[in-house]
């Protein structure tokens, strides 16, 4: 479950719990059916589901980490993908500190489509938002239809768009 204003466990808590050194707000934006959510999940709450509900509008996560002795809260918004949401969501690209660019590595419409996201990013974030891309699905490797070198080679692109530096490159997961 997200949290959210009405939710009392995370409500009171994460209201008064101003215990942090940094605070970053984090949107996760792609195609629906990428698996924004499944990827949240997972990482927010190290759990996962084969059940796939449609994300409506928009909603959050909270997440703390330690780095360097120093407390970091993750405010990760995870967007809905479709259409026809996509004037609610772009309203919360304007505080966001960075967004996490996610595709389907067996979807190539939702490769084709990350362009089109990071010129939203472009026109509705500030020019300092950092910008990560994500193939996600990569336990489906059987049903791939974009390769590694693909999403690598569009990366690089797109941070040589005036961004600064290209994304750092991460590890590849098996």
């Amino acid at each position: 479950m997200m949290a959210s204003a009405t939710d009392s466990r995370y409500g009171q808590k994460e209201s008064s719990d101003q215990n942090f050194d940094y605070m970053f707000k984090i949107l996760i934006i792609g195609n629906s059916s990428v698996g924004k959510t499944s990827f949240l999940f997972r990482y927010a709450d190290d759990s996962f589901t084969p059940a796939f509900v449609s994300t409506v509008g928009i909603d959050f996560k909270v997440k703390t980490i330690y780095r360097n002795d120093k407390r970091i809260k993750l405010q990760i918004w995870d967007t809905a993908g479709q259409e026809r949401y996509r004037t609610i969501t772009t309203a919360y690209y304007r505080g966001a500190m960075g967004f996490i660019l996610m595709y389907d590595i067996t979807n190539e419409e939702s490769f084709n489509a990350v362009q089109d996201w990071s010129t939203q990013i472009k026109t509705y974030s500030w020019d300092n938002a950092q910008v990560l891309l994500v193939g996600n699905k990569c336990d489906m490797e059987d049903e791939r239809v974009v390769s590694s070198e693909k999403g690598r080679q569009l990366a690089e692109h797109l941070g040589e768009l005036g961004r600064g530096s290209p994304p750092p490159r991460l590890p590849a997961h098996s």
